[in-house]
């Protein structure tokens, strides 16, 4: 058998077909252009390489910073608060303005329009003013002729700030009432009655840190004057429309006046979604100032210190249940540390809410979600947006009941599980979340046990079992844990995409929409979905930068419905182009429009074949509008902010991950052994690119729950702000075990292509690392005696630290 063959063959001998789609690309020769000289029939469902790759690897993709600058650029770097809370009395910038290159400073004095941002809460300023509320708040920027000159000039301004009392802790906002938004409160049913007849109960609290982006192009952003008090903006974001409108809104001019352009970015994962729109403000203030070009790249120290992370949270909790581990009630109450402003602090909150049930079904609730005030960077998007620190509560408390049951978690997860079972007074059923949604589409009840089976699990779990009697300092564990994500922007508004197709006389075709590709490969399947709406081959379909002159108002690339809402656009735009031109061609056959059809490249009638290109010449010849718009909004989407119920999502994406662990109990070291993933992606656009989002969200997960720690100081400095001092995970933590198998099943609703969302769900599917260092500590304890059991309290990230401190050898 040779290694292709091997490839090609799953576990149990049968033929995988993303492999086999894989040896289908391999077998396939390429043009001298780099395209299969043999086309693909269709492109949807093929494993296409991602539209940038070549270029990527060459070198010869563009970023920012690699753009040809204007002549009389400048360049700006932040004037940083050292202090966490403080009264700001005055900025000296004398030993600045008197070194080399330096052109001068920009303070919130020079700003034309609004000194406040034009976020949602409009209570964040462009540059501070009267206070100071975190260390690396930006004060102002230095302009100077280099970007070395403008950053040592930055550190030279002299700063004066009274300081006053600092809080970084969620739960001491709490206390002293301090929120960025209001408290919310969701409950159903009756929480406390159900609690004090409940069989079994347990009670606990834990923590999970927050996480850096650490996407590998840094916060960056090139603002450049044109005539007439217009504006172009080369920005490094996820929301070109917002960076418009946040430019507009400082400089005191219409949004039309601003244009923003982005090709794509080095990596988001939603730290750009807001945020990059400081560095777009910022650079255009300075550049209105000096009225010339202003570029601005916060070099990786000061990207850390100025921008938000990952919302940390805290959790208390009480959970009722009976002996099976069923979940009879539960009171959880989540404090998340949002920072000093709001940002998006109150979506990702609502959804941590949205998502505190999992997969599982609450019959008697209540969630309380309070958004505390600190002095810490505002914290802002992460990849699952509050999705992942909802799912690790229940996670956590569903494992608690296992152990204390003595049971095995993955039984207690089912039997927990969203299912049909009528409740017990008859009035509804188990399917139904506690935000009233009903969950329609669920397919975990057959998808976990095909996942326990192939990976093994009861068997692995017996001899894990056996091998941790034998050990004396090394201790395995195992978890299998669900994902239940919902798709779609919680806000409404944002559920929305437009996007333009033109078709050119030589027959080849380019796209524009409102998405923007920060390397998750959302071109390549925008012009998967054009290529065969209109029947030609991928390497006819051209994807060009997201601009806001072209595609307005559109909505961040978030949310992971970058495909759903701009394919789908993209599709309908071509869809009216393939109209037209069906419509002329059968005015020339004499046939009914419906017989005319499109593909491999040729426009097919009952009277015969003609190519794309000689049907689009003919066309234009003839008059015929060869290009159009498009435009998607979500279908059957409602939802009510201010009782946070409806249906706030189309449809959920569901998986599970099987995950071994190890730890070394005297260090506290621990290590990922095996992974085995199914996940549902739907009919994947491009298995590929779906497999690659699954393996880099668990393992971003996973760096998240193990290794990646954030720490601030007492002074409210933040301690790990280098790659020297914050670890992610490296391409050695990845274990050799690593296998992912796509769920064959094709969304339930009308989703474009019948794919699914797979950005941000597998994040989520890391849960079971944590889980699986859980149940080995657990391993760890003394058997026996008549100490009553008490929950494993690992803090997240599970450090080397964490686990000793969980193991009892560290105090708490």
């Amino acid at each position: 058998m040779t290694a292709r063959d091997e490839l090609s063959l799953s576990r149990d001998g049968v033929a995988d077909p993303v492999a086999v789609a894989f040896d289908a690309v391999a077998e396939r020769p390429l043009s001298p252009h780099g395209h299969s000289a043999a086309a693909t029939p269709r492109a949807l469902g093929h494993p296409h390489a991602h539209e940038s790759a070549r270029a990527q690897v060459a070198g010869n993709a563009s970023y920012i910073d690699d753009l040809p600058e204007l002549k009389g650029t400048l360049y700006a770097a932040p004037i940083l608060s050292k202090v966490a809370h403080g009264r700001l009395n005055g900025v000296d910038a004398a030993a600045a303005l008197a070194m080399p290159g330096v052109r001068g400073v920009v303070l919130s004095a020079d700003i034309p329009g609004d000194n406040m941002l034009a976020a949602f809460a409009h209570d964040e300023p462009v540059f501070a003013f009267d206070t100071v509320q975190h260390v690396g708040q930006v004060i102002g920027v230095v302009v100077a002729e280099s970007v070395m000159q403008a950053r040592r000039a930055a550190r030279a301004v002299q700063v004066d700030i009274a300081p006053l009392p600092a809080v970084l802790d969620p739960r001491e906002a709490h206390a002293a009432k301090s929120y960025v938004l209001p408290p919310v409160f969701v409950r159903r049913g009756a929480p406390d009655e159900a609690m004090a007849s409940a069989p079994h109960r347990l009670s606990g609290r834990f923590e999970t840190g927050g996480q850096e982006h650490f996407y590998l192009e840094g916060q960056i952003a090139y603002a450049l004057p044109l005539e007439q008090n217009q504006w172009w903006i080369h920005s490094s974001t996820q929301h070109p429309g917002e960076v418009q409108h946040w430019v507009a809104h400082a400089l005191g001019i219409d949004n039309h006046a601003v244009t923003v352009q982005c090709r794509r970015m080095g990596g988001g994962f939603g730290g750009k979604e807001t945020q990059a729109g400081h560095l777009a403000v910022w650079s255009a203030v300075a550049a209105h100032k000096f009225g010339a070009p202003v570029k601005l790249r916060l070099d990786r120290d000061d990207d850390f210190l100025v921008t938000g992370k990952r919302h940390p949270f805290a959790y208390d909790y009480e959970v009722g249940f009976d002996a099976r581990g069923r979940i009879t009630a539960l009171v959880l109450s989540m404090f998340v540390n949002c920072g000093f402003s709001a940002d998006l602090s109150g979506p990702v909150a609502d959804r941590a809410v949205f998502h505190c049930d999992n997969a599982y079904f609450l019959e008697n609730v209540q969630v309380a979600s309070y958004r505390c005030k600190t002095n810490t960077q505002s914290h802002t998007a992460f990849r699952g947006f509050g999705g992942p620190q909802g799912v690790i509560a229940i996670e956590r408390i569903l494992g608690d009941i296992a152990s204390a049951l003595g049971l095995d978690a993955f039984d207690v997860r089912m039997a927990n599980l969203y299912s049909d079972e009528p409740l017990a007074d008859g009035k509804g059923r188990r399917d139904t979340t506690h935000y009233q949604m009903r969950v329609e589409d669920n397919i975990l009840h057959e998808l976990m046990p095909q996942l326990e089976q192939s990976c093994n699990y009861r068997a692995r779990a017996a001899e894990i079992a056996a091998w941790n009697q034998q050990q004396t300092a090394l201790r395995r564990g195992i978890a299998i844990t669900p994902v239940k994500f919902g798709i779609s922007f919680t806000a409404t508004l944002f559920n929305q995409a437009g996007a333009l197709v033109h078709v050119y006389t030589d027959g080849s075709v380019q796209v524009n929409h409102g998405g923007t590709e920060m390397g998750q490969g959302l071109n390549t399947k925008v012009a998967q979905i054009v290529a065969d709406e209109l029947g030609v081959s991928l390497a006819r379909v051209l994807v060009t930068a997201a601009d806001t002159s072209k595609v307005p108002n559109a909505s961040a690339t978030a949310a992971s419905s970058g495909t759903d809402l701009n394919g789908r656009a993209a599709q309908f735009a071509a869809r009216n182009i393939r109209d037209n031109l069906a419509s002329f061609v059968c005015g020339l056959d004499a046939c009914g429009a419906g017989e005319i059809s499109f593909a491999g490249g040729e426009v097919i009638s009952p009277k015969g074949r003609r190519s794309f290109d000689e049907v689009v010449k003919e066309a234009y010849a003839n008059r015929i509008q060869l290009w159009s718009d498009g435009f998607y909004r979500t279908p059957k989407i409602h939802y009510d902010k201010t009782t946070l119920t409806g249906r706030p999502f189309f449809y959920f994406a569901y998986g599970a991950a099987c995950t071994e662990v190890v730890i070394d109990t005297l260090t506290g070291e621990s290590r990922v052994l095996k992974v085995d993933i199914l996940h549902d992606v739907g009919h994947s656009i491009n298995p590929a690119i779906d497999i690659g989002q699954i393996e880099g969200g668990f393992i971003q997960g996973m760096g998240w729950l193990t290794t990646e720690e954030l720490v601030w100081k007492a002074d409210g400095a933040l301690a790990t702000h280098a790659p020297s001092t914050y670890k992610i995970p490296a391409t050695g933590d990845v274990p050799e075990h690593f296998r992912i198998a796509l769920w064959p099943e094709a969304n339930r609703e009308d989703n474009v292509g019948g794919s699914k969302a797979v950005g941000e769900p597998p994040f989520m599917l890391a849960v079971s690392v944590y889980e699986a260092l859980r149940h080995a500590i657990v391993a760890a304890r003394p058997q026996g005696g008549s100490a009553a059991w008490t929950p494993v309290a690992l803090q997240a990230p599970a450090t080397a630290e964490s686990v000793l401190r969980a193991l009892g050898r560290l105090p708490a």
